[in-house]
């Protein structure tokens, strides 16, 4: 690219801590919350008991995932932070040989060897941005761009409250009847899954579809479960 060539077009984040956590966190929260509370209502006819269920599923699942989260990505982030470390001391004791890897890198990627030389040789000179190629390269993560625990706990919990607050807010407002609790839960799964559409290659109707019929076939199964228990007398 000549100097001050003009960028056309920009590529959405496909790496940020917040996307994954925030849509997988809605996702779960309304299928699950849903399923539970068709569950419960299969089994019983008390509103306060469906409803305290569905209160309850609602906390701990949240919890559950923004520890979850934090755990997960804090995890991934000290074992990244542990071979960056290892790049680095390795860039340090032997630039040599790691100025030679990285020329060889851009060989296989097709670059011309001598091309390839200069091109490491050249960014060997800075330590900080040789280890960003270095750790990118070989280990696909940037020092400088590693995800964090925090943004994902919480993007979990808040996304999952909102997901599992849907199914329940009927039965908080009063409703007496499982119909309207899936009416709602309904739309919102199939408008969810159309939203994931922008960030995804899927028509918006296809991807509402799909998560429309995983939340019902979910919470059509746990109403069963639901009803042969109370039927059951157990």
């Amino acid at each position: 690219m000549t100097e001050g060539a003009e960028i056309h077009h920009r590529h959405r984040d496909v790496t940020g801590g917040w996307l994954r956590p925030s849509v997988f966190g809605t996702m779960d929260g309304l299928v699950s919350n849903f399923a539970l509370i068709a569950g419960v209502a299969g089994g019983t006819a008390d509103t306060r008991v469906i409803a305290l269920s569905g209160v309850a599923g609602l906390a701990a699942g949240a919890l559950s995932m923004a520890g979850g989260e934090y755990v997960s990505v804090a995890s991934q982030r000290e074992l990244a932070q542990a071979e960056i470390a290892v790049e680095r001391r390795e860039l340090r004791h032997h630039p040599e040989d790691e100025q030679a890897e990285l020329a060889q890198t851009f060989v296989d990627k097709g670059v011309d060897p001598a091309l390839a030389a200069e091109v490491a040789r050249q960014i060997s000179r800075n330590p900080e941005r040789a280890l960003e190629v270095h750790t990118v390269n070989e280990l696909g993560v940037a020092p400088g761009n590693l995800p964090s625990p925090l943004v994902a706990a919480i993007s979990s919990f808040l996304s999952f409250g909102v997901g599992a607050l849907l199914p329940l807010l009927p039965y908080v407002l009063g409703a007496e009847e499982l119909a309207i609790s899936a009416a709602i839960s309904c739309a919102a799964l199939f408008a969810a899954g159309a939203i994931v559409s922008a960030v995804t290659a899927r028509s918006w109707w296809y991807s509402g579809l799909r998560q429309l019929v995983v939340g019902a076939v979910a919470a059509a199964v746990t109403f069963g479960v639901g009803n042969l228990v109370g039927a059951a007398g157990l």
